[in-house]
């Protein structure tokens, strides 16, 4: 017997997650110089990490033989402050992705369902199966969510219904009074994930309200993150927001000391820097021009963005994603999204999204 098979059907049927390529790992494999390497795959800030969160993460580092607070007192200060909810309706992770599995842990088991859409998050169908819950894939509509299909897939055995806004990896957006309205008609036995991992890269008009929604949805869990426009990617740190019954739910299954120090005083000191994150948005504008420019000048079409990326549709993508790779351009095809004529490109600085687009135009004239 294969000690493998001793682990239930549902996790030995998981296929692993697999993040965007690492620069060392190219630099490896093609024999390339590090510094000569563009990677716009995995939605990154490419302005880095706000300069109070690099003094914070400084005067933090002195701590490190000391285990961090448990509760993350201060963050949970500055969250709660910030977003105007209570102490007690704050669950921070490690990364986003936690606050995602937490909820997949503390309300699906096997014999329970969770829905989302077709082009979705990656991470929800894994969170699912590995609890043995079954996921129910609703199929997209113009790459987008299709709320209406969501109701009607809707039974006595679901319990979570994720949903990206704006999505990943399609950039799609759900209009805010669309999303309201979904949620008045989904049962207040079900819960609702809402993924707001790009809502700093929403313009004014688009920024998501739904923090205010929470005293009308008990069902609501808002999942932030540090990762994205924030560019603390690599210290693993997010937040959810949710009525406190349900927080007491996430917290009973949350590891202890899931959040570092380092990356809970990072945290602190980002939020207190909303220049950097202005001037995150407005690189990102400036540059969603560019490649949705450049790549109309290559005869190529894209799916309109709202977040920190565009996926755009070009024959042979996987070996075009090869060739890039090549020539030390590294971007993420999404082909295990179900869209094998994709590539999704990450905003990166100017001169990255130009190599990204001189590099693009060389192998599609070959």
């Amino acid at each position: 017997m294969n000690i493998s098979d001793l682990a239930p059907d549902y996790i030995r049927a998981i296929a692993p997650y697999q993040g965007g390529k690492p620069i060392s790992e190219l630099a490896r494999e093609m024999g390339l110089n590090e510094a000569d390497i563009v990677k716009l795959a995995s939605n990154e800030n490419p302005l880095g990490i706000s300069p109070k969160a690099q003094m914070a993460i400084e005067d933090a580092i002195y701590d490190i033989a000391r285990y961090p607070d448990g509760n993350s007192f201060a963050l949970r200060q500055v969250v709660a402050q910030k977003f105007n909810v209570a102490h007690n309706q704050i669950v921070f992770g490690n990364g986003s992705n936690d606050i995602l599995e937490l909820a997949a842990r503390a309300f699906l088991h096997t014999g329970c369902e969770a829905i989302y859409s077709q082009h979705a998050f990656a991470v929800y169908p894994l969170v699912t199966q590995a609890v043995g819950a079954t996921g129910v894939v609703v199929p997209a509509k113009d790459f987008a969510h299709d709320l209406d299909a969501f109701v009607k897939v809707i039974t006595p055995k679901t319990r979570l219904i994720f949903i990206a806004n704006p999505n990943n990896p399609t950039g799609t957006l759900l209009a805010k009074d669309v999303l309201k309205a979904f949620l008045q008609q989904v049962p207040k036995n079900v819960l609702v994930v809402l993924d707001e991992a790009y809502d700093e890269y929403l313009s004014a008009n688009h920024k998501s309200e739904a923090t205010t929604w929470l005293s009308e949805f008990d069902n609501l869990i808002i999942s932030r993150t540090f990762s994205k426009a924030y560019g603390l990617a690599g210290l693993r740190i997010g937040f959810g927001l949710m009525h406190a019954n349900v927080a007491d739910m996430l917290n009973r299954v949350r590891q202890p000391f899931n959040v570092n120090n380092v990356a809970q005083a990072a945290a602190v000191a980002s939020l207190a820097d909303d220049d950097f994150v202005e001037r995150s948005y407005a690189l990102n504008q400036a540059g969603m021009v560019q490649i949705a420019q450049g790549l109309t000048a290559l005869g190529l079409s894209y799916i309109p963005s709202f977040a920190n990326f565009i996926s755009f549709k070009i024959e042979h993508a996987a070996l075009v994603n090869q060739q890039l790779l090549k020539n030390g351009v590294i971007v993420r095809p999404i082909a295990n999204y179900e869209m094998p004529d994709y590539l999704r490109v990450s905003i990166g600085l100017f001169s990255e999204n130009a190599r990204f687009l001189e590099v693009l135009a060389q192998i599609i004239k070959k």
